[in-house]
């Protein structure tokens, strides 16, 4: 499974970006249109019918084998592109819902967005595929402490990238252990 972490100042600047790919086993991808065709048709045609059910996506391992390529080319430019779509949703229910922990806010093919709204109107979105709504909470409540030290830091100014190889380190750690 994957989970892509941005953080988002209050007028949306990227701040801090994570890929993370877990270890956790993941389930075979269903293909709901499937279900009405002989089994020699869905081995052989397997990637059209995800390709027509919408359930194509990053995660799919390359032509030639190997590892996906999720952090890099066109598969990042489609995970920005999911996550800021969904900004409008996210702050659409920042005005009638006054929780900090906003889980499964949008959806887009297999992967379900989640945010976490801190007092400062900082965005923490995350895209993941899979369903683990605790972990998602403990991770994202790892997440604000991380910001909230990083942020008492009299050496960093706020609202500006966050580029400590410790805040790194921290978050993917905490990743680790949650996702």
């Amino acid at each position: 499974m994957s989970h892509h972490l941005f953080l988002l100042s209050p007028n949306d600047t990227p701040l801090y970006s994570l890929t993370h790919q877990s270890s956790k086993p993941t389930t075979a991808p269903s293909y709901p249109l499937s279900s009405n065709l002989p089994s020699w048709s869905t081995t052989t045609f397997a990637g059209t019918l995800s390709a027509l059910s919408g359930a194509a996506g990053l995660n799919q391992a390359p032509a030639g084998g190997g590892a996906p390529r999720i952090g890099s080319g066109q598969g990042r430019n489609v995970v920005q592109m999911i996550a800021y779509a969904s900004l409008d949703v996210i702050e659409e229910l920042m005005r009638t819902n006054p929780a900090m922990y906003l889980k499964g806010v949008d959806k887009f093919n297999e992967w379900t967005v989640s945010a976490f709204i801190t007092l400062g109107n900082m965005k923490f979105v995350l895209l993941h595929d899979g369903k683990n709504d605790d972990g998602v909470k403990a991770f994202f409540t790892d997440v604000w402490d991380l910001y909230v030290k990083t942020m008492l830091n009299p050496f960093h100014s706020a609202h500006t990238a966050i580029k400590s190889a410790v805040f790194d380190g921290r978050v993917r750690a905490s990743a680790r252990r949650h996702l």
